[in-house]
Formats: structure tokens, sequence, C-alpha cells
């Protein structure tokens, strides 16, 4: 089972559509997959309706977190930072379904017009949905109708699946709003780009607080500021939780030592490396290692 999310140097996600050729994503899945419970913070141009089929979850969108309960929902507009995660480390059963712009046929002008239009930067981060509200009932719905859809027993039609997924775009395009505040925040997602960006090509070395803000063109205390407002955890945070995340690919795809493997991720020692990894995951390197091996002899 992939237990992360494939994201580049801007937090922006390599989506695994379900077929090649036709950018949809429709797919069930659970919190359990991810480590600690936690899905990486990422974006992508892509809409996202996620529906809760069981248990609950905690969902960040460009700084704010709210509670997904069953039968509940979120609308994600395009190129937000999001993430979902359990505090209490409980599994949620989930559709998500990821609609990317050129389903909408990147030689049609006007459909696109309509998206850039509806879906930009100055619209609704995002959409509680319950069954509250009649508009928001029928997005539920064909939530669910476009999972079936995509996962019947028959062969599926690519012209019901584009009819429906288009269907969930201009309900939403119905009523989504334009933000209250009147700037624009463009220049703050390049500032947060450019500093993940520095964080992702250059973990291995020693990293300040001063270098990222630096990187990101910004103060220190900007810097802290927009880590935790827009990505949802400060600079140390993000550069050590990615720092383990390099480590844990070196620990399952190469057989290269936990010495070696803290000085390539960036650690100080050994020792250092084992402390932070056995906090951040609950395990020693050695001891998630072991478990890997034996995963494997048991498949």
């Amino acid at each position: 089972m992939n237990n992360g999310l494939q994201l580049f140097s801007d937090l922006s996600e390599q989506v695994n559509y379900n077929y090649s050729g036709f950018p949809l994503y429709v797919r069930k899945g659970h919190l359990s997959q991810f480590h600690n419970y936690t899905a990486a913070c990422h974006r992508h141009p892509d809409l996202e309706f996620i529906m809760v089929l069981d248990g609950s979850m905690n969902f960040f969108i460009n700084g704010d977190t709210v509670i997904l309960n069953k039968g509940n929902g979120i609308f994600v507009n395009s190129n937000r930072l999001h993430f979902g995660y359990s505090e209490d480390m409980k599994d949620c059963t989930f559709i998500v379904i990821v609609i990317h712009p050129e389903l909408l046929s990147n030689r049609a002008s006007l459909a696109i017009q309509y998206w850039d239009n509806k879906f930009g930067s100055n619209k609704d981060d995002y959409v509680l949905l319950t069954d509250q509200m009649v508009w928001q009932q029928e997005v539920l719905i064909a939530i669910k109708n476009l999972y079936d859809e995509m996962h019947s027993a028959s062969k599926q039609n690519p012209l019901r699946l584009l009819s429906q997924a288009t269907a969930l775009c201009a309900i939403m395009g119905d009523h989504l709003s334009e933000k209250a505040e009147q700037y624009n925040r463009d220049q703050i997602w390049t500032n947060i780009w450019k500093m993940t960006a520095f964080i992702h090509q250059n973990y291995e070395f020693k990293i300040t607080l001063d270098d990222i803000a630096t990187a990101g063109a910004v103060c220190r205390s900007r810097c802290f500021q927009f880590f935790k407002e827009y990505v949802g955890q400060t600079p140390n945070s993000y550069l050590t939780r990615y720092r383990i995340q390099k480590s844990r690919e070196l620990l399952t795809e190469t057989k290269r030592s936990i010495s070696e493997i803290a000085i390539a991720c960036g650690f100080q020692s050994a020792s250092y490396f084992t402390l932070t990894f056995r906090k951040e995951t609950g395990l020693t390197p050695q001891a998630y290692r072991k478990q890997l091996l034996q995963n494997s002899t048991q498949v």
C-alpha cells in the first residue's frame, strides 16, 4: 500500500488518475494508509471533493482546520494547500474525487474561461458539505454516484464519467463566492513555494530559519508566520518531517547503514537521527527496517 503522496518541491502533488489520458481520480481512501494517520500537506490545480463514509477527520485548508464527520464532506478549490489527519490516531474511510481542468478539454476555451473565473484565487478556498442544504445534498449524492460509476462491475462509460464530473464542477461554480479580503495572495504563495523548494533541495545540509526565510525573500518572523498559517506547521517541523520522509525512503529502498542515512538526510549524528525518528514514527530506524522486512516476507 502506498503510505504517502508523491510531491514536487513546490508541494504540488503528482496525481495518479484512474486512467491515463483521462485526468479524473475517483477512489476510496483511509487515513491509516498515511504515516501517523496524517497525509502530507499538498496542493494541485485540480478541484477536490471528499465524502466521509466512516469515522471522522480533521482537515486543514489554507490555514483553516475543520472537522469532517460521517456523511459530510468538503470541496477544496484549485491550488489550495490541504491535508487530512486524525489527532487521536483513529481511522477514517472516505471517497476522494480529484478533477483536473483538462478534463473539460484543453481545446474548449469557453469551459476553461469558466474554470479560471469560478475557481480562481479570489474565490472561496473550500466549502463544507452537509445534508442541511439541498444543493450540498446534491453534491454529496453526486460524489457517491461518480464513485459507483467509476468502480462498477461493468465497463466504465467515459462519457458518463465526464458528464458526472462536469456536473459536480458546475454545481460548485454556482455556489462559490468571492473572498472578503481584497488583496491578492499570489505573492505569499510564491514565497512559500520558494521556501519549501529550498528545503526539498537542501535537506541533507545544515539549514537554519534564516536560510529558509532568505530563500523566500522574507524576514524570519514572516517565514514563521507563513508556514504556521498556510502550511500548518513551523518551518523547523516541516524540515524535520521532510528529512524523516526521505530517511524512510532510504531505509526502504537501500541497505545503507543507519549512520550513512542519518548524514544523507541532514542529521548531525546517528543517535540524534534515531531519537528524532522514534519521536516522529514511534519506532527506531532499525525497528522500522526490520518491520519492513517482516512485512515483505509475509506478502
